[in-house]
């Protein structure tokens, strides 16, 4: 499988253009998955539907399956969360995994970067930003994506990771 970061402050526009990039991908006929890392405490499940309650009993694995789909939720307990690594591991095989967050993750990253959020850009510290998504030009030698270009950043993606 192959990686791709995208890194970025909140309020940046990576979830919009990470969806976007997606459905270009998938458009080209490549299987995509996507890990997103949460800094916060998240749940899909809610109080009084069966597997909340049997999450909430104690077990920590619960498989939710039907017609269209399937999750499994994993309850760490105290243990630590998933490394990058290990979170890849529990993906079946695909073409390409998206990551969205994991910011100080070794792996290539295209930073989403809006100047007006007010936050510093992340490349001149971060040796594994490959690019940078922008709404107008930054100050760098690295590749300049338009921010609100998704098809240019799945073509920058597809040729940078040769998934033609």
């Amino acid at each position: 499988m192959k990686v791709i970061g995208f890194a970025g402050w909140s309020g940046s526009g990576k979830t919009t253009l990470v969806e976007q990039v997606i459905g270009r991908l998938e458009a080209r006929g490549l299987t995509v998955s996507l890990i997103k890392h949460a800094h916060h405490e998240f749940d899909i499940d809610y109080p009084g539907k069966d597997s909340w309650r049997h999450r909430h009993a104690g077990s920590r694995e619960v498989l939710v399956t039907s017609a269209k789909r399937w999750t499994l939720m994993h309850e760490l307990r105290g243990r630590p969360e998933l490394t990058l690594d290990e979170a890849l591991a529990q993906l079946s095989p695909c073409d390409v995994v998206l990551v969205e967050g994991f910011k100080r993750a070794p792996i290539p990253k295209i930073e989403v970067y809006r100047a007006a959020n007010g936050k510093p850009p992340l490349f001149p510290d971060d040796p594994h930003v490959i690019a940078v998504a922008c709404d107008e030009p930054v100050a760098t030698a690295l590749p300049q994506l338009d921010l609100n270009q998704p098809a240019a950043v799945a073509d920058f993606i597809v040729r940078t990771l040769s998934l033609a």
